[in-house]
Order: C-alpha cells, then sequence, then structure tokens
C-alpha cells in the first residue's frame, strides 16, 4: 500500500516508516520538523515538509502519491504542556485531525490508522484497561484525543467505503533494534530517556514525580510498549482494514511498572547508580495505567514480543550512548 504518514520525522512515525519498507508497503513521511527530526526519516523515503493543518497541502499529497492510508501520528504529546498550553493542544491535536480527515474526503482517501492514547481512559476506576472502560481525560492531551476519536468516528459512520482503526497505545519505550534511529526530544519529559540521560551524567539527577500515590511502592505504574511492537502493530492492523471497517484497539504489554521500578532495572541495564530525587506530584497523572490488549491478539494475532523491561531499556540505552546529542543539527 501506499502510505502517508503524518508525523513520520517523530520518534513513533520515524519506526513506522521502517515498518513499512520492512513489510513491503511505500511510505511517503509528512511533518513540519517543529519537533521532528528529517535525520529520522529513511533516505530512500520522500519527505513532505508541511504542516497537518495545511488542508490543501495534505489534501495535494494524499492525491498525488495515491495513497491508499493514513497513519496518523502528528500531535503533540505532553500532559503537562497541555495542562500549562490547552489551546495549543486543541489547536494542533483536534484541529489537526480535523484537517486530516477533510483531507481525507476531498482525496477519497479509503483507509486511517490513528495514533491515539491511554490517556482518553483519565484515572480508570480499575486495572487492566479495556477498550470499553469509560473514556474520562484529566488532562488536555488526553481530551484532544479523544475529540479525534469523536471525529474520526462521526466521518466514518457518513462513509460506507471508509474504515479506520484508533489504536490506544500506552507508554511507549525503547529504540530499534539496530541502532539506527530513537527518541529525541526537546525538552526531554519522558521517563526512560531521563533516566538514561542522568546515567550518562547528560542531567544531573532525574526527579520522580509523587512517591504518594496509592501504589505499592507510591509511585505511578505504566504499561511500556516497545516502540518496535508498537508500529509492527500499525502495520497489522492497516493490512486488515476492510471498507467500513471500524476497530479500536489498546496496544500495550498488559502489565504495569512503577516508576521506581523502572529506575531499578535502568541501574542495572547501565551499571550508574545515578541520582534521584522525590518530587511534587504533575497535574494530570493518574496513579496507575496499564492495558488489557487481548482484543488485538484475539482477532488480529498480534501482541506484543519485547515484554522484559531490561531489554526495552537497553535498547534505547544503545541510542543514547552512541547519539548522546540525539540527532543533533540534523533536521
Amino acid at each position: 500500500m501506499r502510505v502517508l504518514v503524518t508525523g513520520g520525522a517523530g520518534y513513533i512515525g520515524s519506526h513506522a516508516l521502517r515498518a513499512l519498507l520492512r513489510a513491503g508497503h511505500s511510505p511517503v513521511a509528512y511533518d513540519n520538523l517543529s519537533r521532528g527530526h528529517r535525520a529520522a526519516v529513511p533516505k530512500d523515503v520522500p519527505l513532505i515538509e508541511a504542516d497537518i493543518r495545511d488542508t490543501d497541502v495534505l489534501t495535494a499529497a494524499l492525491k498525488d502519491n495515491g495513497i491508499d492510508c493514513v497513519m496518523h501520528f502528528a500531535a503533540f504529546a505532553y500532559v503537562g504542556e497541555s495542562v500549562e498550553l490547552p489551546l495549543l493542544y486543541y489547536n494542533n491535536n483536534s484541529r489537526g485531525t480535523l484537517s486530516v480527515l477533510e483531507a481525507i474526503d476531498r482525496a477519497r482517501t479509503p483507509r486511517l490508522v490513528f495514533s491515539s492514547t491511554c490517556a482518553t481512559y483519565g484515572n480508570p476506576p480499575q486495572n487492566p484497561i479495556v477498550e470499553t472502560t469509560v473514556q474520562r481525560p484529566i488532562n488536555p492531551y488526553g481530551m484532544s484525543k479523544l475529540v479525534s476519536e469523536y471525529m474520526i468516528s462521526d466521518y466514518a459512520a457518513s462513509r460506507s467505503d471508509f474504515s479506520y482503526a484508533a489504536l490506544r497505545y500506552f507508554n511507549v519505550a525503547g529504540s530499534s533494534f539496530d541502532g539506527e534511529i530513537g527518541e529525541d526530544h526537546d525538552p526531554e519529559t519522558h521517563l526512560i530517556p531521563v533516566i538514561l540521560q542522568a546515567a550518562l551524567g547528560r542531567r544531573e539527577k532525574v526527579t520522580v514525580f509523587g512517591d504518594d500515590y496509592p501504589t505499592p511502592d507510591g509511585t505511578c505504574i505504566r504499561d511500556y510498549i516497545h516502540v518496535e511492537d508498537l508500529v509492527s502493530a500499525h502495520v497489522r492492523v492497516m493490512e486488515a482494514l476492510k471498507p467500513s471497517d471500524r476497530r479500536i484497539y489498546n496496544l500495550g504489554i498488559g502489565r504495569g511498572h512503577s516508576v521506581r521500578e523502572i529506575i531499578d532495572a535502568a541501574r542495572r541495564v547501565t551499571g550508574v547508580d545515578f541520582k534521584v530525587e522525590i518530587g511534587p506530584r504533575r497535574a494530570g497523572d493518574p496513579a496507575s495505567l496499564y492495558s488489557d490488549p487481548s482484543r488485538i491478539h484475539e482477532e488480529l494475532g498480534w501482541r506484543a514480543q519485547h515484554t522484559d523491561i531490561e531489554e526495552t531499556i537497553r535498547s534505547a540505552y544503545q541510542w543514547f550512548s552512541k547519539n548522546p546529542n540525539g540527532y543533533g543539527d540534523a533536521r
């Protein structure tokens, strides 16, 4: 298939490009490079440098490339930033998805695979989380994604020849196992990269945001899925979509690790006893989120292959050790 990958120069999007190539598809990257990196895009994949909110350019990209499916990753994804700048998130994430749908409608593109999030569930009444768990986001990031899900669902109801999947994923971690691409955010707020930067001496300490949550060790619990597992699920779902399909899946490994457990695992992987301090809770952080990913396994036979948290951390450590400045200035 010919696949347009929005956010193709980002962390997950760049891994998706490589997964699509391996599966024999023809991807095109679409990214405004505001937070992505040109160097993350494979050399044999064309990159359209533009904003998803430029509907005319996006429509032309779909038509000119004969696109069969859009994989829509382009979004801002910092919970804390969304609390401080909610309008930025609704503008980029929700309005951006509206523009994607308008372009899809104009070009009559038949498929969409949407990057959603477990943040749409908010603070769920119980774990593991299933796809029918009530969605009550507690931060603007989660709400901006839920609004996008509503828009996609409503659009799909109006068009019988259109199919989509909304993939609600949990904490994405790790880097490509060949060490060629990885995670490079500015600022970096994701736990495992922050820890590895401390282990490599690139930051003074790791701050744990709250140790008084109602969890066994007082720190937040999350479900960490390796990025290569995540993108393999996107390819599997895309290939399974048939006209008028509407699919919703959780993507995770089905169990959680606390912040303290991640810190201990990183110390074992790196052999470094980096400094850790306890800070106040962050606004918008639920105590515990982990998935029940059984639906996608039962329907499509997919399940995460890399479920050892030390293996995930080791793949990220390989990237950060080789690329202490990330992609540097090569944007």
